[in-house]
């Protein structure tokens, strides 16, 4: 009785299956025959499944407003600063454009007149000439002036002088199996205007204006899959305007450098730290040259995606404008931030740092060191509200011992 009544289940199946061009229990069903299904598998070609779209420009702009309290040795002021800022991108297929803009607006709390105190292009390209080998060029334009008052900056001036600096840099890299090898060269401006004192002096620049022209190779191997050697070598030649005031001959020089370092990458660890050696030479015979120790070293540290932490220690050689005196000024300079997102709606922030600097040819030295505290609250997908503290100290054997403490709390609107 129950084999017939499953017999009688099974009947209807076997019937539904009989098909004009197969019974269906065989190779000759009409869903496996060739040119019936499937023909051509969509995935297979692709040719019905297109690129998600995507705009050919990327854009993202904020804008934000900070007002700022200062009590430093030079006195109280309070500051109001708009700061737009724009990015544009292109991704290509093997290209990568981007451009950056930003500016500070500055009112002073005191109903002086408004000024820019800072303004940033920046331009970045890259281009993958092949699987191994990569095309950079980049360009850059600020202008920045310092707000009296900023440690640093002498208490007798009252209008701190406005830099304009731009340039261009090119550069080519290529792997050659664990090797790796790179050329840069690059060319830059700078342009130093007046400074006016608290008595109405003001003091003429021009002779720190010049033009830098640098370039580096660099040649790195990958020892292990942790940890890279790499040695650079670069040179430079620095090119003044006019003799300078204050030691009567021009400071034109030429810049040497050499140094060797090692990278190690691990997890959620990435770690350099180089040292070498840097002559500055000068084409005026009097004025002989400068040797100094080259000390680089970076740590980054994400243990978690709600953590960020960073300590480096860098090493400037530069002429030493318009706020420095003698040849040459070498800065030793070490920092350290931390950055903790709470949640999806709070971040932490904390920073340090402390310099060192002294200017060859000259008696004078500078050191300073600061800390700093703020917070962001997110209020909603496109407004920011952030608030900050900041403390800073320099002692300079021309300007004394100056500080400064700043509260700053503001506002950002993004898209």
């Amino acid at each position: 009785m129950v084999s017939l009544l499953a017999l009688g289940l099974a009947v209807p199946t076997l019937a539904a299956s009989d098909h004009s061009l197969g019974e269906g229990s065989s190779a000759d069903n009409e869903r496996l025959l060739p040119g019936v299904y499937p023909t051509d598998p969509v995935l297979a070609s692709g040719q019905d499944v297109p690129e998600p779209p995507h705009p050919p420009l990327l854009i993202d702009w904020s804008l934000g407003l900070r007002g700022t309290y200062t009590n430093a040795t030079s006195g109280e002021r309070f500051d109001t600063r708009l700061i737009p800022s724009v990015s544009l991108e292109h991704l290509g297929t093997r290209s990568r454009v981007k451009f950056d803009a930003n500016a500070e607006v500055v009112r002073p709390g005191d109903g002086g007149n408004i000024d820019v105190g800072a303004l940033r292009l920046n331009l970045e390209t890259e281009y993958d000439l092949d699987s191994a080998t990569k095309f950079t060029a980049n360009g850059n334009f600020s202008m920045t002036r310092d707000l009296p008052g900023t440690p640093g900056v002498a208490s007798n001036v009252a209008v701190a002088p406005q830099t304009l600096s731009g340039g261009a840099a090119l550069g080519l890299s290529r792997d050659f199996g664990r090797f790796n090898v790179s050329v840069t060269g690059a060319a830059q401006r700078n342009v130093y205007g007046t400074t006016t004192l608290v008595d109405g002096t003001v003091a003429d620049n021009s002779g720190q204006n010049y033009w830098a022209f640098d370039s580096a190779l660099r040649v790195g191997f990958q020892a292990t899959p942790i940890f890279e050697v790499f040695g650079q070598a670069g040179l430079g030649r620095d090119i003044g305007d006019h003799p300078s005031a204050a030691l009567g001959v021009t400071t034109n020089a030429n810049d040497y450098s050499v140094k060797g370092g090692v990278t190690g990458r691990w997890n959620r660890l990435e770690a350099t730290g180089s040292a070498g050696l840097a002559l500055r030479r000068f084409d005026e015979a009097s004025l002989g040259q400068v040797v100094t120790q080259l000390y680089d070293a970076q740590v980054v540290f994400t243990p978690d995606p709600t953590w960020r932490m960073l300590a480096g220690f860098a090493t400037t050689v530069a002429p030493p404008g318009p706020n420095g005196s003698g040849t040459t000024w070498v800065d030793y300079t070490a920092r350290a931030e931390v950055g903790y997102q709470v949640n999806s709606w709070l971040a932490l922030r904390a920073v340090a740092d402390w310099n060192r600097a002294r200017f060859e040819g000259s008696s004078d030295t500078e050191t300073g060191h600061g800390y700093g505290l703020g917070a962001d609250y997110r209020v909603n997908a496109h407004t920011d509200v952030s608030t900050d503290y900041a403390y800073d100290r320099t002692d300079s054997t021309s300007n004394g011992v100056q500080d400064a403490h700043r509260v700053t709390m503001g506002i950002t609107v993004s898209r």
